[in-house]
């Protein structure tokens, strides 16, 4: 048979991952800051793409979702037509928490109204019972833990010698508060005795916080009970035997320091008062306040309301009042394509924050019904719960549903959650009865052990006994996992711990 070329016409379907798709997927697995971030560049590099800063205008949140009978009115019920929540007659909204709020002020506590008094210079008021500066101009910037190291080596009152000396301890502090380095090796380089350097050391251990400049952690823990006038022999036995505290060897220890076990419990007790790491609080930072996506409450009707937060909406718009006006100015083609281009990306985005909006909505509003059973009693009936299940009830993918919940917040009356949070491993029941999620028979696992009787330490076969009898199929390996996961120790530790009477 010859073979030669030809032409063949053929028809076929393909997904093809353009670059608009790929940022409408971008977007809605960004969290609310991360998306905040995306923004600003954006709202730089197209000049088609403002920000909406107007109170009146309504919030990208596409088509509204019921929540189904349990879940109380539609977001569109619940939002006014500028966008902000409507909270129920005589209910604060949920997201409303007064103790955390800074008060700008008003005529009635010093700040300046329309009719109020004049100002003497660019602050105060006439009345000087005013004060116009800001919450930011009153923190206190936070010191590093060598600035405020070198300040007490400063005010110490040592000659020349002493303050390079302690510059240099200074210098070899780790982020804990511990002394790294050779001390040796210091003394060579300085060209002095090790001895100075050391009496310099013990003299700055005694700097606030008590313990920097230790060496290892038992120094530390004498340094600090030095300085509370509590390191007599019994407890330095304590500290010298701590791998056996931490075993939880506590008739050992008893015998080592020559105590009794009142004495003991007492001694163990002021030893966790004690910080390991000193100078740990000084390199902290500071912990970033979690904004929720969602918001949820109860309604009037006893079902639940869920809305999308407004403070974490974006609000952009594509301007077609600009686009329009340098539209009929463009010239060339190159002009003509850079404004059709920066156009089809503005309205892109607008489209795709509707749709974001609109899908988190819907995918929390799910959740809120399939769950409804924890938010009314508690995590104990926190039912099992995978992506499937809400990608079949939402119409959605599975893919789809798992971006939408990685990195959100709802906030609700009992806290507020990750939207991962819900979704749980399922536990099968005894012959065949309903399952149990992961997450409630672990808090279930913890409350037995908590209330356990001291002289009847429940083993974990005897915690699988009692999960059977109560309808959960599982093996001692899982009750194992689940404990250790919970930083529970075995009953051969909590045994010795309890051995000994409070």
């Amino acid at each position: 048979m010859a073979m030669g070329p030809r032409l063949d016409l053929r028809l076929g379907q393909a997904l093809v991952m353009t670059p608009q798709l790929r940022q409408a997927i971008k977007l809605l697995q960004f969290s609310n800051m991360e998306v905040a971030a995306f923004l600003e560049g954006e709202l730089e590099k197209n000049p088609l793409l403002e920000r909406d800063d107007a109170t009146d205008a309504p919030l990208p949140v596409g088509e509204s979702e019921p929540v189904a009978e349990a879940a109380g009115p539609t977001l569109a019920e619940s939002m006014t037509e500028s966008g902000e929540s409507v909270a129920a007659a005589g209910e604060a909204p949920l997201d409303a928490d007064f103790a955390n709020v800074y008060d700008q002020g008003g005529s009635a506590d010093g700040s300046v109204g329309p009719m109020d008094g004049m100002r003497i210079g660019a602050g105060g008021r006439s009345d000087f019972e005013g004060d116009d500066r800001g919450i930011e101009d009153h923190a206190v910037e936070r010191r590093s833990l060598r600035e405020h190291m070198a300040e007490q080596l400063r005010l110490s009152g040592g000659d020349a010698t002493e303050r390079l000396i302690g510059a240099c301890l200074i210098a070899m502090l780790d982020p804990a508060g511990r002394l790294t380095g050779d001390l040796g090796q210091l003394a060579a380089n300085l060209g002095c005795d090790v001895a100075r350097v050391e009496a310099v050391r013990q003299k700055m251990m005694r700097f606030d916080p008590p313990g920097v400049f230790a060496r290892d952690l038992k120094e530390c823990l004498a340094v600090q009970l030095a300085d509370l006038n509590r390191y007599d022999p019994a407890m330095a036995a304590l500290i010298d035997n701590l791998e056996l505290l931490a075993r939880r060897d506590m008739r050992k220890l008893m015998e080592i320091c020559g105590v009794d076990a009142e004495d003991m419990t007492e001694m163990v007790a002021e030893l966790k008062r004690l910080d390991p790491k000193p100078g740990a609080a000084f390199e902290a930072e500071a912990a970033t306040t979690v904004v929720p996506d969602v918001l949820m409450r109860r309604a009037p009707d006893g079902g639940w309301i869920v809305e999308l937060n407004p403070e974490t909406l974006p609000r952009v718009l594509a301007n077609g009042t600009f686009h329009a006006r340098v539209s009929s100015g463009a010239r060339t083609r190159e002009e003509k394509t850079f404004i059709a281009e920066h156009w089809a990306n503005a309205t892109w985005l607008v489209k795709s924050l509707q749709q974001r909006a609109t899908t988190i909505l819907k995918v929390a509003s799910e959740i809120v019904r399939q769950q409804d059973a924890f938010f009314r009693h508690g995590v104990s009936h926190l039912r099992p719960l995978i992506l499937r299940d809400i990608a079949g009830a939402v119409q959605m993918h599975e893919s789809t549903v798992s971006r939408v919940t990685a990195n959100k917040y709802i906030a609700t009356p009992r806290g507020t959650l990750e939207l991962k949070f819900f979704f749980t491993t399922a536990i099968a029941g005894t012959g065949g009865g309903e399952s149990h999620s992961a997450e409630a028979v672990r808090h279930r696992i913890r409350d037995m052990i908590t209330t356990e009787d001291p002289e009847n330490v429940l083993s974990d076969d005897q915690i699988v006994a009692v999960l059977k009898r109560e309808g959960v199929d599982i093996a001692r390996r899982t009750v194992a996992k689940y404990r250790e996961s919970l930083r529970i120790p075995s009953s051969v530790q909590r045994r010795r711990e309890k051995a000994i009477p409070a």
